[in-house]
């Protein structure tokens, strides 16, 4: 792997190499499309879950999370015509995830090379006390995953246990697109198909 960096509209944006992908260093963190045009910041949660536009948030509308984990798109941003990636760069396929997952031995084993060590925790429900670190996060890919949860259309999840990343690609349904997520319990590079509302966070390939 190696690292590097690519400017836009007056952003730089450090990039990782992983074979033949070069993938955003961290989750994307945009306020606006590559046009210029603003994504709206929608807060309340009857407001999120009526959407059919493009739009964003931070978990539990805390910027404090933002700064860490990025923000969270919902499936209408990524797929605006205005560009939710910034010149240069574009939101990956199903495809090109797949590919992802092949470059690093598979999904199978893939997870674990892509998340950051120390940052999913393994929760005892019994005792709060008991916090213990999931032990198949290596990040030897260098792409720095982390547990940025998720919004529901009327609730956020996830955080510091699992991270979501959308694909641009719609599954066969029209209401739903796939995505990928890592979580706390496997080194598994998951798969699946949610509906467009949902907010996830947003990992850019080079063009």
């Amino acid at each position: 792997m190696s690292m590097g960096q690519a400017s836009a509209g007056g952003n730089v944006f450090s990039s990782i190499s992983i074979g033949t992908q070069k993938w955003m260093s961290k989750n994307l963190d945009v306020t606006t499309y590559r046009n210029g045009d603003v994504i709206p910041q929608v807060t309340d949660a009857d407001a999120w879950g009526e959407l059919t536009t493009g739009a964003w948030c931070y978990y539990n509308n805390d910027s404090i999370n933002g700064a860490i984990y990025g923000k969270l798109y919902n499936w209408y941003a990524v797929n605006d015509s205005r560009g939710l990636a910034p010149q240069g760069w574009h939101i990956p396929t199903d495809a090109e995830w797949t590919t992802l997952g092949t470059l690093l031995g598979g999904d199978a084993v893939a997870g674990g090379k892509m998340k950051t060590k120390g940052s999913f925790l393994i929760l005892n429900i019994f005792d709060k006390n008991d916090i213990k670190f999931d032990k198949s996060a290596t990040n030897e890919s260098g792409f720095a995953g982390l547990p940025g949860g998720y919004r529901g259309n009327d609730k956020f999840n996830g955080i510091s246990e699992a991270g979501y990343w959308w694909s641009a690609t719609k599954d066969d349904d029209s209401i739903y697109a796939w995505y990928r997520f890592l979580t706390n319990e496997s080194g598994k590079l998951n798969r699946y198909g949610n509906t467009k509302l949902v907010g996830f966070s947003v990992r850019c390939l080079r063009d």
